[in-house]
């Protein structure tokens, strides 16, 4: 916060004034203190002393009155072997005023302690403005300056040479900035920057920071205002320590472009990839040598150079390296920014892969390799799996050149092979070698199937899940399995599900007919569920009264709907609809106006639906009144004649 620190030390050089008060220490044989503050007379007095005058005395000339004063009342104060010791300490420090004038932010006047220096005031009124100067600030001490502030030696060395401890109505002025240049670009501290009369531009550069890591630093370039517009000039590294900057102008940096003068990279079937230093003459084998040398696998009779001409066109240029090699032809000299492409020969074709799928543990694509067979492909797919057929094994093969014996359609061979399970090769197939993107299809066991299983659930003795031995299991092999019905079972409520869904069956029909259509052939996952009789039958709907009765064998749909009250006014009768306990859904019918209701069973939903009459429009209502109109007129016309 820039306050001055007043817990230090009385510098030497404090000058003593009105308010400051003085702490006197007599030490030795006798002891004695006094608390003296300077009187608006310039004064301290002690005891039955004449008053001390001390005003615009430093700390140190003062201590030097006041301990002669005080020997004429401790003989042998201060003297060798006298016994006493005087001190005198400033104790509480006065507060002065400092006016500060012109660019500040809130220039005015401040009542500061006598220990503040000139930092503390600019702190205090917020230094210098937008256009105020940083670094002539001048203080005024009776009317004369008495030092320049140059506010940059703080902010970038740390110097505190011109920051002077202030005095009673010294005054503070902050004058208007002279000349500011602009630094933008690649400089460490691109800012603005105040400049003095007679500073460089390597003055500048140094109040920057000077030049980022990556700067081009050969060259900066200047924008200057003049009278009329902008010019622009390229300033040189060695005129940094002469080039003086003026008022407005801007200094740019760039960064250094992404070339290398001396520069060759190299890729591909080589040890050591990279970039590489190009020294005078080099060539093409002594760059591969520095290198640690070609790769097994290096395709050398073409290796390509990519070249960017005089012009930038890029170029291509092919190299048999092989020749070079064997000396038949002569080395090839490179050139700076040449990039070298050494192809591996697995570059130069597609990559070779063979594919096993079926009743294998880890089916999927492998890398082939020569000399392959296919109980190395099974023992790299995690051998066969548990149904696997390892006696019947196709594989697919793309054809090539060997076209003999095939159909001109034929666009694949399949070939048969034999293992057995330890991927022992059988004798028939002992030469029975694999070729790229052969694709290997391992049958599964014929009667190999995995357990698949169905539930029954409710009203039967032994419910639960149930293994299906065969594919003509039906519904009713599923209730004797579980040990037939319960007496409480509900057939006519029964539930099938099938992959989440209900199909709506008769259960009733089942048991009497095992070859009715109901019951179904049974497929992993089937659920059957078999409710206990409810007992009931409900009555929902437009009827006066919804409400569940007991269910009786005798009684019909109209009779249940008579118990819940009959049915209302808005009642839809010829639509009433039964919801049977199995989801089935079963609606009244008409015959030559005779209705015909659904049959009643335990467990059933009697619903009366709503009629819902349509509203007419206007222009039907307007119509149909029109009609009417034109009818009863043609009567009454009619019935008079």
């Amino acid at each position: 916060s820039f306050e001055p620190n007043l817990r230090i030390p009385t510098p030497k050089n404090y000058i003593l004034g009105v308010d400051d008060e003085l702490s006197i220490t007599i030490t030795g044989f006798a002891y004695k203190s006094y608390t003296a503050k300077i009187s608006p007379e310039g004064t301290i007095q002690i005891e039955n002393l004449s008053p001390i005058y001390i005003n615009g005395l430093s700390i140190e000339q003062a201590k030097e009155r006041i301990i002669n004063r005080l020997k004429t009342l401790f003989g042998g104060l201060n003297s060798g072997g006298g016994g006493l010791s005087a001190d005198v300490t400033l104790g509480n420090i006065r507060s002065i005023k400092v006016t500060v004038i012109g660019e500040a932010v809130q220039p005015g006047t401040y009542t500061v302690p006598s220990l503040a220096n000139v930092f503390n005031v600019l702190y205090a009124c917020g230094g210098p403005s937008e256009i105020g100067s940083l670094r002539n600030i001048e203080v005024f001490r009776s009317g004369k300056v008495i030092r320049v502030l140059d506010f940059y030696d703080f902010l970038l060395k740390g110097d505190q040479k011109d920051n002077i401890l202030l005095q009673d109505q010294d005054i503070i002025r902050i004058p208007y900035v002279d000349a500011r240049v602009s630094l933008r670009g690649e400089f460490r501290n691109p800012k603005i920057f105040e400049i003095k009369a007679g500073e460089t531009l390597s003055n500048v550069l140094s109040n920057a920071g000077g030049f980022k890591e990556f700067a081009y630093t050969k060259a900066i370039t200047l924008r200057r205002v003049t009278p009329i517009e902008f010019k622009i000039q390229s300033i040189q590294k060695e005129q940094f320590s002469t080039f003086i900057p003026q008022k407005g102008d801007i200094f740019e940096a760039d960064s250094v472009t992404l070339k290398y003068e001396n520069l060759v990279v190299l890729k591909g079937a080589v040890y050591r990839q990279g970039d590489y230093e190009l020294e005078k003459d080099m060539t093409l084998s002594q760059l591969i040598k520095k290198a640690e040398g070609l790769k097994e696998d290096a395709f050398k009779s073409r290796v390509i150079v990519k070249r960017q001409r005089e012009n930038l066109d890029p170029e291509t240029i092919s190299v048999d390296l092989e020749k070079i090699i064997n000396n038949q032809s002569e080395d090839f000299k490179l050139k700076k920014q040449d990039t070298i492409f050494v192809k591996a020969y697995k570059d130069l074709r597609e990559r070779r892969t063979v594919q096993i799928e079926g009743a294998i543990n880890k089916p999927g694509i492998y890398e082939y390799t020569d000399n392959l067979t296919i109980a190395e492909v099974v023992l790299l797919a995690g051998g066969f799996s548990d149904g696997a057929e390892a006696s019947k094994i196709e594989v697919a093969r793309r054809i090539k050149e060997d076209t003999l014996g095939l159909l001109p359609e034929q666009s694949i061979k399949i070939l048969g092979a034999k293992t057995d399970r330890n991927l022992n090769i059988l004798p028939e197939n002992d030469k029975f070698v694999l070729n790229p993107f052969d694709r290997i299809f391992v049958r599964r066991l014929s009667r190999y199937e995995e357990q698949k299983s169905v539930s029954i659930t409710g009203e039967v003795f032994y419910a639960g899940p149930y293994a299906l031995e065969d594919k003509t299991e039906k519904i009713s092999d599923l209730i004797s399995k579980a040990g037939g019905l319960k007496s409480e079972a509900d057939l006519g409520g029964a539930k099938f599900s099938r992959g989440g869904k209900v199909i709506g069956i008769d259960l009733t029909k089942v048991r009497e007919n095992k070859d009715d259509p109901n019951n179904l052939l049974l497929i992993a996952g089937d659920v059957l569920e078999i409710p206990r009789k409810r007992g009931t039958v409900s009555i929902t709907g437009e009827v006066y009264n919804p409400f569940t009765v007991p269910y009786q064998t005798e009684l019909k749909l109209k009779d249940y709907v008579n118990l819940a009250g009959g049915t209302t006014d808005s009642a839809y009768v010829s639509k009433i609809y039964v919801k049977y306990a199995n989801g089935k859904l079963n609606r009244t019918r008409s015959f030559w106006g005779i209705r015909i209701y659904p049959k009643i069973d335990n467990g059933s939903e009697i619903y009366v639906p709503v009629k819902r009459r349509r509203k007419w429009s206007s222009p039907e209502i307007i119509a149909v009144s029109s009609a009417l109109v034109s009818i009863a007129t043609i009567l009454v016309a009619t019935l008079r004649l």
